[in-house]
């Protein structure tokens, strides 16, 4: 055992966080609808455990507690962003984008001089990060100059259609109704009911107080719109969703013409700032959703198209063409090729007539828009290829984050916060030592009352528990090696008590020994008989005690399992300690003249075992025999 410990280089046992110190965090398992199952909770804890060994955490235990608990224990130093983001927990989904408006103090696009002469005439909006075109062609809808994020097949999976010709201009974020992106600060209108910059009645047009992101005029809508619902206050809304919950029949028809109400609510939704928590709404997979990305830009997204739990697994990676840029690879499930087909073929076909930019499919994760790329070829092998787009490529670092999201970030429940705890390393270490005292305390007591009561047999005792001792610590690193088995607080209690179990299979053997020398037996024969009776009760004993730590393993929750199972480890080492080797060394010692004639420092001689001295005749019958 230790060989193979050393094969592995690996001498310290893992330590708990009680030991060691670190962040301790407990989540509470809710459902929106339908029962917490043990394969949902099982399903979550594989999920988490991946997240956050993925974020480069190691020796991070996730267990369960009962029948709606998590417990996520990270051993050492815990950065707060991480405890954060394991306590929020994840919900992947894949929204289509009906709105966009670009984050606070971002340039807008600058309308053109020129008033449009036909309703095609209009202005694309940016992608964040872009550059606006100072000038469009009048007889044309303008093409964006910057390219967005972009989804596309996977090389090989599948081929474009023909009648399509993928776009080499790729745009960030836009509006996907009927109409173009509102300019922020246009200040002239024509009366043309598709001019981009200030026909279109804006969130909050004529509607309220607040400035309006798209027109500060105050100009009434064109006759052809109907006119905005009138909001009954000019502050933020206190709900970021209606009171009844909308019947969404068609999300396609609902994107390309979002409701007046959810149009000023994103005018009126604010971004939290970073390290702040995000305005409470409820993320419904049926509802429409607000959402900010980590530039600031906020997003109307329709309803869930696909799910995350549908992503089978997602990479980072150079593309085979070598353009030297990363990009994310998505594989879906046999259901989610079916939905992501679906999807994608439905808005490759139908763009923004007006702008003729391809609609996007947002990726949100709690809440959070962590990318929305374009599409405009249909995708329905179940493989995809992100690519960040010119403007903004993607990072190794970027990439990785996005696939991870992708890959981990699916649970198939929703969790709450319990609790957020520290174990600081000082207290951890003084827990430690006390624990290592108290083990060494019990066994010189154990060491000391051997060898008083069995004097020369008391070698022997220390002698199987440094076996023992040996066995254990090797077993331990083993087991955390080999099937991460964390060494915690109660887990050193239970090896404490081991030594007392031990200890008490020497006591019943030797017993048994003096007992039969008591009856008048030689000590070689005594080593046998008082063997074969002294195993029983050794067996009898250690199976109690295996079934006590089979008990408390299977029905005890949280720590209390270390304990059970290093009561179960150091029994099964007591049971093989007595056998391989405390009756082999007996039946050796047996043998020699210290022993075999009963001194007075062996622990078997006549006055220790409370029997008369041998008259001088049999003392020399004795010895000759």
């Amino acid at each position: 055992m230790f060989a193979a410990a050393a094969a592995v280089g690996n001498w310290k046992p893992r330590l708990g966080l009680d030991l060691q110190g670190g962040t301790r965090i407990t989540l509470q398992a809710k459902s929106a609808g339908g029962a917490i199952t043990t394969a949902k909770l099982q399903e979550a804890v594989g999920i988490i455990s991946n997240r956050v060994n993925g974020a480069g955490v190691a020796e991070a235990e996730v267990t369960t507690q009962g029948e709606d608990i998590i417990v996520i224990e990270i051993p050492g130093k815990v950065n707060k962003g991480l405890a954060e983001t394991i306590g929020s927990t994840a919900q992947l989904r894949f929204r289509l984008v009906a709105a966009y408006l670009p984050p606070e103090g971002t340039p807008a696009p600058t309308p053109t001089a020129s008033t449009p002469t036909s309703p095609a005439q209009t202005t694309g909006s940016q992608s964040p990060g872009s550059q606006p075109s100072s000038s469009s062609n009048p007889s044309s809808p303008s093409t964006p100059t910057q390219s967005g994020p972009k989804v596309s097949p996977e090389p090989g999976t599948t081929k474009p259609s023909p009648s399509k010709t993928p776009s080499k201009n790729r745009v960030g974020p836009v509006y996907a109704d009927d109409h173009a992106a509102p300019a922020p600060t246009s200040t002239t209108r024509s009366p043309s009911p598709t001019d981009a910059t200030t026909t279109e009645p804006s969130p909050t047009d004529a509607t309220t107080t607040e400035p309006s992101p798209t027109d500060a005029t105050g100009t009434e809508a064109a006759p052809s719109e109907p006119p905005p619902t009138e909001p009954t206050t000019a502050g933020p809304p206190t709900a970021l969703v209606p009171p009844d919950l909308e019947q969404i029949d068609d999300p396609y028809a609902w994107i390309a013409s979002p409701p007046q109400e959810w149009q000023l609510k994103l005018a009126q939704y604010t971004c939290p700032k970073p390290g702040k928590a995000s305005q409470q709404q409820v993320d419904l997979p049926s509802q429409p959703l607000l959402a900010c990305d980590e530039q600031g830009g906020r997003y109307l997204l329709g309803p869930a198209m696909v799910e995350g739990t549908e992503v089978k697994t997602a990479s980072s990676g150079i593309p085979q063409q070598g353009l030297g840029e990363y990009v994310v690879n998505v594989e879906f499930t046999g259901e989610g090729s079916k939905e992501f087909g679906a999807v994608t073929s439905q808005i490759a076909s139908q763009p923004n007539p007006l702008t003729g930019q391809q609609q996007q499919l947002a990726i949100v994760l709690d809440g959070v828009v962590l990318s929305a790329p374009s599409n405009d070829q249909p995708i329905t092998g179940g493989r995809a290829e992100i690519s960040g787009g010119s403007t903004n490529p993607f990072t190794q670092q970027s990439s990785t984050s996005l696939a991870n999201s992708l890959k981990y970030g699916a649970l198939p429940l929703t969790f709450v916060p319990q609790q957020i705890s520290d174990e600081g390393p000082e207290l951890a270490g003084n827990q430690l030592r006390a624990g290592i005292t108290a083990g060494i305390i019990g066994l010189l007591l154990v060491v000391v009352y051997c060898l008083l009561y069995y004097r020369g047999l008391g070698l022997v005792v220390i002698a199987s528990l440094v076996i023992a001792g040996l066995l254990t610590y090797a077993s331990v690193l083993l087991l955390g090696k080999a099937y991460g088995f964390t060494l915690t607080l109660p887990g050193i209690a239970g090896l404490i008590v081991a030594v007392g179990i031990t200890a008490d299979s020497f006591i019943v053997y030797f017993e048994r020994l003096r007992d039969e020398v008591r009856d008048g037996r030689t000590l070689r024969t005594s080593v046998e008989t008082g063997w074969v009776r002294a195993r029983t009760t050794i067996l009898a004993a250690d199976a109690v005690s295996m079934l006590a730590a089979i008990v408390l393993f299977i029905f005890a929750i949280g720590v209390v399992k270390g304990f059970a199972f290093a009561l179960g480890l150091t029994t099964f080492i007591d049971v093989f300690v007595v056998f391989f080797f405390t009756k082999p060394m007996v039946t050796f010692l047996s043998r020699t003249k210290f022993f075999g004639q009963g001194h007075k420092w062996s622990g078997l001689d006549r006055q220790h075992l409370g029997m008369p001295p041998l008259a001088p005749k049999a003392r020399v019958a004795r010895g000759e025999a």
